[in-house]
């Protein structure tokens, strides 16, 4: 029954579908249309809308891409029952409370459960903790389709590793990690993955190894950046410049070139959470990682605190000090603001009572008056500012020349926060700028 249906996909006698179409799911899917029949099925009518009249929104694959390819696009459910192979790539966000939200994983498996048919494979790709999807996918399809898995439909799992706003490093070069609930699943679905991975594919040796695997890359991630924030506020607080230390330290062969910053996004400032919260299930408390995790969720309230000390050290009046931010997604060139953490550096400037202005002309403006209640300005209009943060390393804040920063400015001295050491220290230091840096 499975043994053929690679053959069935190629031949296209049987579709693929993809289960949410985020930045993650829907480069999948145009990858896989390009060799395959896809349905590509969202939740979200109006985003399918988009996709169908050739628009995409995350810029991940362009609007010609999405013109261009043959992928179904559908938001009614029913069609998920032309497909024999499922691939699910919904968020695994966390809670406040940095708990796992697996509502979109459990919502995915009951749509995809109602419209499961005998002789499936289902494949998930959501970041989650070791066992996920045996202990909580599994029971949610049998119950809403009534079939048997192992009998009826095979399950298996495949990280994602796609980097939201990488141009290099893509679905088709990173090789990808397959498992499967046995050889038969797992012997399909890296056929089937290898059809659009060009890196080719690691065959994990159970789902839960494949699971863990993705969640330790993030992590270690998370760890190492932390690292380079601890030692950001060490040597601050010892007037030495980090960036230039990390310069002459990387000069050894064997030294990880990791920066300092903020740590946002749905996967390296998510992920660890996922693991400890197994780990506290287990009874084991994390150190290291938690440890790392509150460096890197302290640091906007960082950035924040020294603008304030530089506001005053400039003898600028902290209280409706007018300070610019530029750029307010989770990372460069990419319109993502879900998870940004500059959201921490506006919160905590408002404690000051400064309320800053923010521009970014590669964000998601509709997500960010959505999620946060915050209208961008038009970077032109940023004038008369005590202090400006240059958040973001867009590749448009890049070309900005030092007259363009000048002109953001208003009298008296200029506070300079250049969080990803984007500018030339000495340079604006000589032309008198109160320039900070992590």
């Amino acid at each position: 029954m499975y043994t053929n249906l690679y053959e069935k996909l190629i031949n296209k006698e049987e579709k693929l579908s993809l289960v949410g179409l985020g930045y993650v799911g829907m480069p999948i899917a145009v990858a896989f249309a390009k060799k395959i029949d896809v349905i590509g099925y969202d939740l979200n009518a109006a985003k399918i809308e988009l996709y169908k009249n050739g628009i995409d929104p995350t810029n991940e694959v362009g609007n010609e891409a999405i013109k261009a390819t043959t992928v179904d696009f559908t938001a009614n459910e029913t069609k998920l029952r032309e497909a024999k192979f499922h691939i699910v790539a919904v968020p695994t966000p966390v809670n406040d409370d940095h708990t796992p939200d697996l509502t979109p994983v459990e919502g995915a498996s009951e749509i995809l459960g109602r419209n499961l048919t005998k002789g499936s494979v289902v494949v998930f790709e959501s970041t989650v903790y070791p066992g996920v999807t045996e202990d909580v996918c599994i029971p949610i399809l049998e119950r809403e389709s009534g079939l048997k898995c192992g009998v009826d439909f095979k399950i298996g799992y495949s990280p994602e590793r796609i980097n939201p706003g990488d141009k290099v490093h893509r679905l088709e070069t990173i090789k990808k990690i397959v498992s499967g609930m046995d050889t038969e699943s797992l012997d399909v679905i890296a056929k089937v993955y290898e059809l659009v991975v060009e890196a080719g594919v690691h065959r994990a040796e159970s789902i839960k190894v494949a699971e863990a695997a993705k969640v330790i890359e993030n992590s270690q991630r998370d760890i190492n950046i932390a690292f380079m924030n601890e030692l950001s506020i060490i040597f601050n607080k010892m007037g030495i410049d980090t960036k230039s230390v990390l310069e002459a330290a990387g000069t050894k062969w064997n030294f990880l070139k990791f920066y300092p910053g903020l740590v946002g996004g749905h996967c390296i400032g998510v992920d660890p959470y996922y693991l400890t919260y197994k780990a506290e299930m287990l009874g084991y408390h994390s150190q290291i990682i938690l440890s790392g995790r509150r460096i890197n969720d302290d640091m906007g309230k960082y950035v924040a605190e020294n603008c304030v000390k530089n506001l005053i050290a400039a003898d600028k009046p902290v209280k409706s000090a007018k300070v610019a931010i530029l750029g307010f997604t989770f990372k460069e060139n990419c319109p993502d603001t879900r998870n940004t953490k500059i959201i921490d550096i506006v919160n905590e400037l408002k404690e000051y009572g400064i309320t800053p202005v923010i521009t970014d002309p590669e964000a998601d403006a509709d997500e960010a008056k959505r999620l946060y209640g915050i209208d961008f300005v038009d970077m032109n209009t940023v004038k008369d500012m005590d202090a400006v943060i240059l958040a973001v390393a867009h590749t448009s804040f890049t070309s900005l020349t030092m007259s363009n920063i000048d002109n953001m400015f208003g009298e008296g001295k200029k506070v300079l926060l250049d969080i990803k050491g984007l500018l030339d220290r000495k340079e604006y230091e000589a032309a008198g700028y109160s320039y900070w840096r992590l």
